[in-house]
């Protein structure tokens, strides 16, 4: 494979893209910093096909990506493979608002022909290719400039290793027609939805202090406020406020800006500065969240009375079970909360749908209705229908009859 020199004009990316762009696929990672801004800074990019392979500066002065975003977002011929490609996606959304397509992630994919659920990229190499991969500049700040080359090298391995690994990935799959399995956990990835902060919808990732219409109100409100002043500062919203803090005063608002000096959490200069009287502007204001806002009571008292959680318990086993034996990650055939609401009585879950249900639904409504239980064979556990449990006594019995 060639390994391309850094790349740092319009002229050599363009011409990079344009041979890319005949490829079926192509290997993308990004490299990027965080830590102090509101929006992740782009600092590297990375790509590769089976033939080439290059990193791009971004931060090189003059330097054009829309050849770059334009192979991403407008390309829909060559496929777009990541590992755990969730923060590079949205890295492209931000410039384009659009999400690379189509689109293919090895973490993800891994959890249909394995149990790995969350498998990191140097266990995804040692696995395929058995090769250790350095981690020496995992912690490289990579906004500074220049770039060594060991930086550069470390960085282009990620998808040097990626693009062999892609097609042994995609084989596996074909054969183990598991493909279809995964269409709707990538469909999300290429969702742009899912990168866009929506700043009315802040208020719902902090956790609720209660359901008073009132204090959610608030909670929404400054959790709106918040979002604005990060991203108009280009902070972390932490910077601002923490989640804990925000919670604290939508709950007990102070009733005048001198109060601020009290609210732990907040730096005493609130009390007299313009960023504390615009909060309490936001408080003032706050209007009680409507009842078409307000989220969900949580069910209490499943059907299944005190017995639910137990049946919840069985059908975890069985998840593990199942797993095992098909060699897929658990988290791909159901979760916690979905185990929980079938144990409760719910029916309509996606377990009980398409290729869920005939992997593991089936099996799981069977045994929360009494017609599949667990039984040890060869020191194993598994699991047997009631129907076979019996049928098979009966035939030891009658066996043992007829041998008197």
């Amino acid at each position: 494979m060639k390994i391309h020199d850094l790349i740092t004009t319009t002229e050599a990316l363009t011409e990079l893209c344009e041979r890319l762009s005949k490829s079926e696929f192509v290997a993308v990672d990004t490299e990027f910093m965080r830590e102090n801004t509101y929006w992740p800074e782009l600092c590297l990019v990375q790509i590769a096909n089976t033939e080439e392979a290059a990193a791009i500066d971004p931060l090189a002065d003059g330097i054009d990506l829309t050849p770059l975003l334009d192979l991403m977002c407008e390309n829909d011929e060559v496929l777009k493979v990541f590992h755990a490609g969730g923060q590079d996606v949205e890295i492209i959304v931000n410039l384009t608002g659009k999400t690379p397509y189509p689109i293919f992630d090895t973490q993800i994919s891994m959890m249909a022909i394995s149990q790995s659920e969350q498998i990191g990229y140097a266990n995804l190499v040692e696995t395929w290719l058995g090769i250790t991969v350095d981690k020496g500049a995992r912690f490289t700040d990579w906004s500074r400039r220049p770039l060594t080359d060991r930086q550069i090298e470390y960085a282009i391995g990620d998808v040097t290793h990626l693009s062999v690994i892609f097609p042994k990935i995609l084989q596996k799959l074909i054969k183990t027609e598991r493909g279809n399995w995964l269409n709707a956990e990538m469909e999300k990835l290429a969702d742009a939805s899912n990168y866009i902060v929506d700043a009315d919808n802040s208020w719902k990732r902090i956790r609720s202090p209660g359901r008073n219409p009132t204090v959610l109100g608030r909670l929404k409100a400054l959790a709106a406020w918040r979002e604005g002043e990060a991203q108009h500062k280009n902070i972390p919203r932490g910077r601002i406020m923490r989640d804990e803090t925000l919670a604290d005063i939508a709950s007990h608002p102070p009733k005048k800006q001198a109060d601020l000096a009290k609210v732990r959490g907040l730096s005493a200069a609130w009390k007299d500065n313009d960023i504390g009287k615009r909060m309490m502007k936001i408080i003032a204001d706050a209007e009680p969240l409507s009842k078409e806002e307000m989220p969900q009571k949580m069910k209490r008292g499943a059907p299944l009375g005190k017995e639910g959680a137990l049946v919840a318990d069985l059908l975890k086993l069985l998840l593990k079970i199942r797993a095992r034996e098909i060699d897929v990650a658990p988290r791909l055939l159901t979760r916690a909360d979905e185990m929980e609401a079938l144990a409760a009585g719910v029916r309509e879950l996606k377990v009980l749908e398409g290729w869920r249900y005939e992997v593991f639904g089936k099996d799981a409504l069977e045994l929360v209705e009494g017609r599949l239980a667990f039984a040890v064979q060869g020191g194993k556990l598994k699991m047997t229908h009631i129907d076979d449990m019996q049928a098979s006594m009966e035939e030891s019995q009658a066996d043992a009859e007829a041998a008197e």
